[in-house]
């Protein structure tokens, strides 16, 4: 019978004609038909039915393998199920090949890029390089030539990691809650802090390779300026994960603008065996054999990364269990038999699609559809990558620190290595030897110390015979270049030290917050598109657990509230999910530097702040999750400590005294007022004072004088003695605050540990 070509993939029924020539070049007419009630079926020894010989004579056979048994089951298919066994192996044999092109296009576009990151890596010198005898070969061009790299990119790399671990990944977990809502109750507060509670500890505890693989992510993203991460349901895991992806192993065209506006989106992994083999259990993937992988086609990063590592991989290393490469390619498609549709009609537009492709046999293990249920009448793609910026560049890859500091890093390697060598051939130097005197057994002269070796001169006086190249020792002028050189790549870096306080206990303290904010902008926007991509990732992680809320409390084993459906999809949608890292604080020296503005002004205006709240601010900031346990009870928060108590009650024994004192001079005071009253009437009334009289007033009045002096000094002497209590008050208050302050220009005296050039100095008990 005569078979049409293209029609490999279907299941056919051939209507039976009488064959002669003419009817061999008309195609034959194709029905699809399932075997009925006469029909006699045709079985394999594997169930499959591949052939059907009809009641009318005519015969229904299988040419791609396909039991004829099986129908496709559309109406039963949920919405992300995979779609590959519905659609014809011709149709998957054109999109793999298809999409393989596209992106071998998209590799192709940034193929500059990729060369660049790969030559970034060797400027890490993360790998050991001795000098050898290799000469050219090795890339020195002289033998013995120092191969030494200067560390300002990695060490700028490693400091902006330092710093971005401590702000996004804090300790209790890099989550913290949201309600703008004005009007919450407090059982909304307390659905609340329990959402924040339990995913910190989902982050921490149960999503366990969260923090270590975020830590990576954050070394490549200051190298390299751009880093992923993958937010999507593991069904192997069964929950929610974030993963972070590698630049070079998520491939899109540099023309595109973004990830949302990108044609195509390819994830390059490594799989495993036996993960394949798993998925393809689960109807992850399509169940088919995959023949041996083939060697997998390294890009310039992938051999450099395998070169620093010490890795190599030959063909004679690739086993059937090897990993496997594995396209995951988000992209635009209009399949046969899932055409979209608008008001009824098909309207011929691409819509999104997730496509598997395995490389080595460029077979297609799944097609998902990559859009909501609800937005099937204009699909719009689902975002699956958060992307992580350093400083946006000119395409869609961004800069990092390789760009910025890789030349400067070439240029002093090379100054470096020219130093090196220089005191090398100063110290031991070359030589020339006179041919007449060169008759010996060996040109090469090793002298020890306090030895000698025999020349053979030929007659010729030593000095003739031989003569030292004159090579200069290394250069003053060159070491002062490369001082300068590396001053301004750490500055542009942002890893200049500023030495804002050596030598000076008067610094002005505008003048050093100045110079912190100069040496601290760049860093300071870096960390801000930090914390934005963060939050976008929780928010997808938010997404992920709405379609699948059992997988956040069923590895709790403590979860701080009894979790159902209903009330976390209730706290999900009256909730935010925030970073934990203060946007405006991207080191937490500028943090301390904030609460210690705070207390200047608390200080300056007591009556205006709360000084227990500042206080515990003050105490978080600096790494204290419970600050209250460092506060007595609110019962004794008003009262004084024991030993001022004690020099109170001293004090109010002494005025109590002063004050009896003072009450019996004035009584005594006033029966000599009366004496002199009685003895100046008993003048006036003889016109002669009596000389005793006299005596007796004149007593009277210096009594007088001396109680009204006695008394002012008694008040004096207690004024002092409160002016005393409270100087030792404000004694004890400015030894404190000096003691903050010798902390703080200790911190900026040696600035190196923030990636914005300021140092950490054991503020933070919690990253101790």
């Amino acid at each position: 019978m005569p078979v049409s070509q293209g029609l490999v993939p279907n299941n056919v029924r051939l209507d039976q004609q009488p064959l002669n020539m003419a009817d061999q070049m008309e195609p034959a007419e194709v029905i699809i038909e399932e075997a009925t009630g006469g029909d006699v079926p045709e079985i394999d020894e594997k169930g499959n039915i591949l052939k059907i010989e009809h009641d009318d004579g005519s015969i229904t056979i299988s040419l791609d393998g396909r039991s004829l048994g099986d129908t496709p089951q559309r109406d039963g298919l949920k919405w992300f199920d995979n779609l590959v066994d519905e659609i014809e192996t011709q149709e998957l044999s054109a999109i793999a090949e298809d999409l393989l092109q596209a992106v071998k296009r998209d590799m192709d576009s940034r193929e500059e890029w990729v060369n660049q990151r790969a030559e970034g890596i060797k400027l890490l010198g993360i790998k050991v390089e001795l000098p050898t005898l290799e000469g050219a070969t090795d890339g020195a061009p002289v033998e013995g030539m120092s191969k030494v790299r200067h560390p300002l990119l990695l060490e700028a790399v490693l400091r902006f990691q330092a710093n971005a671990r401590s702000e996004l990944l804090p300790t209790d977990g890099p989550v913290k809650i949201r309600n703008d809502d004005n009007n919450a109750n407090l059982q909304e507060d307390r659905l609340a802090d329990a959402l924040e509670n339990d995913l910190n500890h989902y982050l921490t505890s149960v999503a366990s390779e969260y923090y270590p693989d975020t830590d990576r992510m954050l070394f490549m993203l200051g190298f390299g300026g751009t880093s992923f991460k993958k937010i999507f349901y593991c069904p192997l895991r069964n929950r929610p994960v974030c993963e972070s992806v590698d630049a070079d192993d998520l491939i899109v065209n540099n023309s595109s603008t973004d990830l949302r506006n990108a044609r195509r989106i390819t994830h390059r992994i490594m799989m495993k065996a036996s993960t394949i083999k798993r998925l393809q259990i689960l109807g992850v993937y399509r169940d088919i054999e995959l023949m041996r992988p083939k060697m997998p086609d390294l890009d310039a990063i992938q051999r450099m990364k395998k070169e620093q590592q010490g890795l190599e991989q030959t063909e004679t290393h690739i086993s059937e269990d090897s990993d496997r490469e594995i396209y995951e390619i988000y992209c635009e498609l209009n399949l046969k038999g899932f055409e979209h549709k608008y008001k009824g009609k098909e309207s011929g537009l691409e819509i999104p699609y997730r496509v598997t492709i395995d490389v080595s046999t460029k077979e297609i293990l799944s097609i998902v559809r990559n859009y909501n249920e609800d937005t099937k009448e204009l699909p719009e793609a689902r975002q699956n990558f958060v992307k992580y910026t350093f400083v946006p560049g000119l395409g869609f890859y961004d800069l990092g620190l390789l760009h910025i500091l890789g030349n400067t890093t070439n240029a002093i390697t090379a100054a470096w290595r020219e130093l090196l060598d220089a005191g090398m051939y100063n110290n031991f130097p070359g030589f020339l030897v006179a041919e007449t005197g060169a008759r010996q057994n060996t040109n090469i002269f090793r002298v020890p110390p306090g030895g000698g070796f025999p020349v053979k001169t030929n007659g010729l006086p030593l000095k003739d015979a031989i003569m030292p190249l004159p090579y200069k020792e290394p250069s003053g002028a060159l070491m002062n270049l490369v001082q300068d050189i590396a001053s301004t790549g750490m500055r542009i870096g942002g890893t200049s030290e500023q030495q804002v306080g050596e030598g000076r206990a008067d610094a002005p303290v505008g003048t050093t917050l100045a110079m912190i904010e100069q040496a601290t902008k760049v860093m300071n926007s870096v960390h801000k598109r930090l914390c934005s991509a963060q939050a976008e990732e929780f928010r997808l992680l938010v997404e992920c657990f709405k379609e699948h809320p059992e997988s956040f409390w069923q590895r709790n084993k403590k979860p701080t509230m009894e979790w159902d459906e209903q009330t976390f999809l209730q706290a999900l949608e009256d909730c935010d999910l925030q970073p934990q890292a203060d946007p405006n604080t991207s080191s937490h020296t500028q943090r301390v530097m904030k609460i210690y503005a705070l207390k200047q002004l608390q200080a300056a205006n007591p009556s205006m702040y709360d000084p227990i709240a500042i206080d515990r601010a003050a105490l978080q900031a600096l790494g204290w999750a419970n600050p209250e346990q460092f506060m007595a009870p609110p019962s004794a928060q008003g009262q004084m400590p024991p030993e001022m108590q004690e020099k109170m009650v001293i004090a109010q024994q002494k005025q109590q005294e002063l004050q009896q004192k003072g009450a019996l001079a004035a009584s005594k005071a006033k029966l000599d007022q009366a004496r002199a009253a009685e003895i100046a009437a008993k003048i006036g009334a003889t016109g002669q004072p009596d000389v005793k009289d006299r005596a007796v007033q004149m007593a009277a009045k210096a009594r007088l004088l001396d109680s009204e002096t006695k008394a002012k000094q008694l008040g004096v002497h207690h004024q002092e003695v409160l002016l005393e209590d409270k100087n030792r008050q404000l004694d004890r208050q400015a030894k404190e605050r000096s003691q903050v302050i010798d902390l703080m220009k200790e911190q900026l005296i040696h600035p190196a540990e923030n990636f914005g050039g300021l140092i950490n100095r054991g503020l933070n008990p919690n990253e101790q």
